[in-house]
């Protein structure tokens, strides 16, 4: 199991400084296909210090792409860029460090990434702390956090979620969900006093943005390592695995419950396809902030709305009217 939930989480997306000129030129070789030569105009502008060319040159060796695959030296450059206070090397780090089995040394990098929102470190972090793997297991924040990841529109983050339902008591579920909402207004506060993204940005190194493997798959959550102190403190298997009755019927109340919120709206609509069903309510997909919000609506009372979000089985939130 050891990087299961990890596979695929290391975004390849290459930068191109203000003040780099020839930073650019190379994430231009790396479109057209040329990793070479890319690599070759970014390794002497890394080893005098430029931060985007020391993460740019950090993901040729994650990819293997111009240069033999090396994790080892790959973790180096995104230590260097990280350094430096370069976000996306500060994100890419944490995640390799753990990859590479470092936990301990990810850790302090994937909270500050955590800290500014950042939805892969969320998932691998919160699924860290539910499983107390290389933390203590605090199920509240793991909750908090991958609910977090999930309304960002991280697919494998609804999955786990899902997985954590069957595990986590309601109780610690809605204490985790309070805290995701206080993530969330802390993590907006803290995009507030963040300096604005330099022009050049952020340009995909390839046409498809390469991934390092496969997805991350919804196997994050792992049953063995529950804690089992006392008979009470585990999960009940009856109730587990007693079937699921309908979701009542809404009838047109106000009340409403949000299932997730993605980038592409066709994510919402293939979401509602799997679970709407189960939820008794009508879909609704509503436009904020560059996401769309996928809800089920027409629900009486805080309490009927709460049991449709149960039986979606996905994460969900209740919304007031």
């Amino acid at each position: 199991m050891k990087n299961a939930y990890l596979a695929g989480a290391v975004a390849a997306v290459f930068v191109a400084g203000v003040a780099g000129a020839d930073v650019k030129q190379g994430v231009d070789a790396w479109s057209r296909g040329d990793y070479k030569a890319a690599v070759d105009i970014w390794r002497p502008l890394a080893a005098a210090g430029d931060s985007d060319a020391q993460f740019n040159l950090g993901q040729a060796f994650k990819l293997g792409r111009g240069v033999p695959a090396s994790l080892p030296t790959a973790i180096e450059w995104f230590r260097k860029a990280a350094a430096q206070g370069h976000n996306q090397a500060i994100d890419n780090y944490g995640l390799a460090l753990f990859q590479d089995g470092k936990k301990t040394e990810a850790l302090p990098w994937l909270e500050k990434s955590v800290a500014r929102g950042e939805r892969r470190a969320q998932l691998v972090l919160g699924t860290m702390l539910f499983n107390a793997d290389g933390v203590p297991r605090d199920w509240v924040r793991a909750y908090a956090l991958v609910n977090r990841s999930s309304q960002q529109g991280l697919p494998q983050a609804s999955q786990t979620l899902a997985q954590m339902d069957q595990y986590i008591p309601e109780a610690q579920r809605q204490e985790g969900l309070t805290l995701a909402r206080k993530y969330e207004a802390d993590s907006r506060a803290l995009a507030t006093r963040l300096p604005a993204t330099p022009t050049g940005g952020t340009v995909s190194g390839t046409t498809t943005p390469p991934r390092v493997a496969t997805t991350p798959p919804a196997a994050a959550v792992r049953a063995a390592p529950m804690p089992t102190p006392t008979r009470t403190a585990s999960p009940a298997p009856a109730k587990a695995a007693a079937p699921t009755p309908a979701a009542p019927a809404a009838t047109g109340g106000a009340w409403r419950i949000q299932l997730g919120a993605f980038r592409d709206a066709s994510n919402a609509r293939s979401l509602w396809a799997k679970v709407g069903s189960r939820t008794g309510g009508s879909p609704a997909y509503v436009a904020a902030g560059g996401v769309t919000r996928l809800q089920a609506t027409g629900f009486a009372s805080r309490s009927a709305a709460q049991q449709a979000c149960t039986k979606a089985g996905v994460s969900c939130v209740v919304v007031a009217p």
